[in-house]
């Protein structure tokens, strides 16, 4: 009787087994949630990749003709190295440019908890662990320096140093890793000022209300080069944190990793440098502040 209890016993528990084992080669076997097909993406619009940014949309992240609701340039070109990554991007997951749909989201808002009326955000986002706590980042498709931008002929212009920067008054836009680079790493002797807008910094520095915008290095040559006719990029500094920038997504978003194996393979296969080669190619010219 004992036997037979034991028996019927190891039965049911082998059965139970399978019964788990089965579930989990569906699982692992890829169901809609974890396909990179993309009928089975998870999208805001069926169909459709729907791409947020920032605007205006500066050089040389973006480029074309200013068309609204687009100002200064237009995502929707391709032209510009995010631009350009974000079609690369969306070709690897299958869709065909006129499948694209670009949505003014603005950068402050792009990272803040709650539902996304976009599939990635792609804005000079820097990842931070405080960030990631309410979105999801991709992994990097631009490892960044931040810059100083000041006037031509202004006693800071003459600085050598980080140290040399400290009196100075400080700028950049809210929200930014750029101001945490200030606070953090420059630590001037005054208070840093803030902008809602990098227009509005830009402005600022116009007036000679502050004597230095930091702004991440590709930003500090559109600056000088059309924004402030008589400023100057001072220099740039060496990232000691692997600062990177990453597309942003609603949390639990499964898009992030077929945008990562996008990634992988635009890495892999050298579209993602020549890329950054074409539309970055200065960069590499300004001088390192220490």
């Amino acid at each position: 009787m004992r036997r037979s209890i034991l028996l019927l016993l190891a039965a049911v528990l082998a059965f139970a087994a399978a019964g788990c084992g089965g579930s989990d080669d569906k699982s692992s076997s890829g169901g809609n949630s974890a396909s990179c097909d993309k009928g089975d993406l998870k999208l805001v619009n069926s169909g459709q990749l729907t791409v947020g940014t920032d605007n205006p949309a500066f050089p040389p992240w973006f480029g074309g003709n200013e068309k609204a609701p687009w100002k200064v340039s237009d995502p929707r070109s391709g032209q510009g190295f995010e631009s350009a990554v974000a079609y690369a991007v969306a070709d690897k997951l299958g869709f065909a440019k006129n499948d694209v749909k670009w949505v003014v989201v603005p950068f402050n808002t792009s990272f803040i908890p709650g539902p996304k009326k976009f599939d990635f955000d792609i804005n000079q986002i820097s990842f931070k662990p405080a960030r990631a706590k309410a979105v999801d980042f991709s992994e990097s498709y631009y490892n960044v320096n931040q810059a100083i931008v000041v006037v031509k002929g202004t006693k800071i212009a003459s600085a050598k140093s980080i140290a040399d920067l400290k009196p100075y008054k400080l700028a950049s836009q809210i929200g930014t890793t750029s101001y945490d680079f200030i606070k953090d790493t420059i630590d001037p002797s005054k208070q840093p000022s803030v902008f809602d807008t990098n227009d509005a910094a830009v402005q600022a520095l116009k007036n000679k209300q502050i004597d230095g915008l930091v702004v991440d290095l590709p930003t500090a040559f559109y600056v000088t080069a059309v924004q402030v006719p008589n400023g100057t990029i001072l220099g740039q500094f060496e990232s000691s944190t692997g600062e990177h920038f990453g597309m942003v997504f609603a949390k639990g978003n499964s898009l992030v990793k077929c945008v990562n194996d996008a990634l992988a393979t635009l890495k892999s296969d050298g579209t993602l440098q020549q890329i950054q080669d074409k539309w970055l190619a200065k960069v590499v010219d300004a001088p390192v502040l220490k």
